[in-house]
């Protein structure tokens, strides 16, 4: 371990000043990694339940209250974006609608949160490892034209600089790219149960209505006749 560790700090002195911005940049995206995974794994439910315990109440029990009492009992954006639409019930389904929308958005953000930072530093790691590739191949060049081929150590130096940064800025990148696009398909996932959600309750209000049925009133709203 020790021998891991000092080879290590070698590497990562010999690849120059790059190395301590790309160092911070694995830091981050650990950081991100761990956050996001967490976040999105709290926020997973099992969506098939609770529509079906959220359309019973409806339907069968004709309660918009334990409705929204189900909605409370579950976390995640599809629950969150039910209970807002239950809370418009009885009002016109233009504003339920719009009032679903923007829950939609404002879950939307809060699932994507740092995502954008993950996404950033995919994109400009490779780009530092470039950056300190040419960083070591001018080296190189300088100390050819200096000493000329009489000490190929220190031409061979610079070239190390140039491939050791490359490789860190991949190796940076690689981990942050496949985490973005595995939090993205989850990401997903959320969008196609937030319509599948919003689209059954927008269809259940409309079965109340053509059924006659009469939920009680949401919380501080109208009932319905």
């Amino acid at each position: 371990m020790a021998e891991f560790g000092g080879t290590f700090v070698k590497i990562f002195r010999d690849g120059g000043f790059v190395m301590w911005p790309l160092l911070l940049f694995s830091v981050l995206s650990v950081v991100f990694i761990i956050e996001r995974w967490l976040a999105l794994r709290r926020a997973k439910i099992n969506v098939n339940e609770f529509l079906a315990k959220t359309r019973k109440e409806l339907i069968v029990n004709r309660s918009v209250k334990n409705a929204i009492k189900v909605c409370e009992d579950y976390r995640g954006p599809v629950a969150s974006i039910l209970k807002a639409g239950l809370l418009k019930y009885g009002h016109p389904r233009e504003d339920v609608e719009k009032t679903i929308e923007n829950a939609a958005l404002y879950e939307m953000g809060r699932l994507e949160r740092n995502l954008v930072w993950l996404a950033s530093i995919a994109n400009v790691a490779p780009l530092l490892g470039f950056f300190g590739t040419v960083v070591g191949m001018i080296k190189s060049f300088e100390a050819l034209a200096e000493a000329g081929l009489s000490n190929p150590g220190l031409v061979a130096a610079g070239i190390s600089e140039a491939l050791i940064t490359t490789a860190a800025g991949l190796f940076v990148a690689i981990p942050a790219q496949l985490a973005y696009n595995f939090f993205m398909s989850r990401i997903n996932t959320f969008v196609r149960d937030i319509e599948t959600s919003s689209n059954m309750l927008l269809e259940t209000f409309n079965e109340m209505e053509r059924s006659g049925i009469a939920g009680d009133a949401a919380p501080g709203q109208p009932g319905r006749a």
